[in-house]
C-alpha cells in the first residue's frame, strides 16, 4: 500500500511476498531495540515559525546515548523525516564549543509537557521524562513535510526545541492534544518537581541564541591517483 502523501504506484503483491520471506529470514536487530515512542516538536533552526510534530522511536546505545529515528505520525505510512541523537550532561560537556550551537536542550519540552510518550500512564512516563530533562539532542530532517514536499528535497536541516512558554504553534498544540487525549498544562503541573541539566542548560546550546542554517557549496576536490577525475 502506498501512502497517498507520496508519489508511486501501490505496492504490487509480489514486492508483498518478497518482503515476507525476508522479514522471516533476516535479522533487524538494530530496530528491534527501539523501545520508545516521544511525541514533540521540532522547529528549523533558521526559522522559528516552521514547526512540526516529531514522533521519536528511540533506542538506547547506553544510559548516556539515545538515537532516534523521527517520523511524521506514528501511523504505518509514516514518514522518516529525520535523526535525533540524544546524550546526557556530562557526555555533551565534552563536545568542542564549536559542536555545542548545533545541540538543543529538553528541559523545557519535558517540564511544560509538550514532550511525552503517547499511550503511557504519566507516573510511568515520568520516571524516564526526569532523565531526558537533563539531556541534550541534535537533530537534522531530511524531509521537509510543513511545505507539503512529497519527497525528501533539498539538502538536511538543522533543528531545534521550543525553550520557552509562547513559542509553540497554538493549533499544533491543540491538534496534537486532540488526538492523543493529553493535557500539556496537567503534565506541566505534575513535573514541576524535574530539574534540568546539572550545571543548567549551557550558553552554547540551542543555536547559541542564534539561527542557524545548513547550506551546500562547492568545493575542489584534490586529485587522487587511484581515483578517476571525471564521475559524470
Amino acid at each position: 500500500m502506498a501512502s497517498a502523501d507520496v508519489p508511486g504506484s501501490p505496492t504490487p503483491i509480489s514486492t508483498s511476498i518478497v518482503e515476507k520471506v525476508t522479514g522471516a529470514i533476516q535479522s533487524f536487530a538494530p530496530i528491534s531495540q527501539i523501545h520508545q515512542h516521544l511525541c514533540a516538536f521540532h522547529f528549523y533552526a533558521h526559522d522559528m515559525s516552521r514547526q512540526v510534530e516529531a514522533h521519536h522511536f528511540c533506542a538506547h546505545l547506553n544510559d548516556d546515548v539515545r538515537q532516534c529515528l523521527i517520523f511524521d505520525s506514528p501511523g504505518p505510512d509514516a514518514r522518516l523525516i529525520g535523526v535525533e541523537y540524544m546524550v546526557s550532561e556530562p557526555i555533551f560537556l565534552t563536545l568542542p564549543d564549536e559542536e555545542k550551537p548545533l545541540w538543543h536542550s529538553h528541559e523545557y519540552e519535558v517540564k511544560s509537557g509538550i514532550l511525552f510518550l503517547p499511550g503511557v500512564p504519566g507516573a510511568v512516563g515520568r520516571w524516564d521524562l526526569e532523565k531526558l530533562a537533563k539531556t541534550y539532542g541534535k537533530t537534522i530532517h531530511f524531509w521537509q513535510v510543513d511545505r507539503g514536499d512529497e519527497l525528501p528535497l533539498g539538502i538536511p536541516n538543522l533543528m531545534m526545541a521550543l525553550t520557552r512558554d509562547g513559542q509553540l504553534l497554538e493549533h499544533l498544540a491543540q491538534d496534537v492534544e486532540e488526538k492523543f487525549g493529553v493535557s500539556f498544562e496537567k503534565e506541566r503541573r505534575s513535573r514541576a518537581y524535574m530539574s534540568g541539566p546539572e550545571h543548567g542548560i549551557h550558553p552554547l546550546v540551542n543555536g547559541a541564541g542564534k539561527g542557524l542554517k545548513l547550506e551546500l557549496r562547492e568545493v575542489d576536490l584534490p586529485e587522487v591517483a587511484s581515483v578517476p577525475s571525471v564521475f559524470v
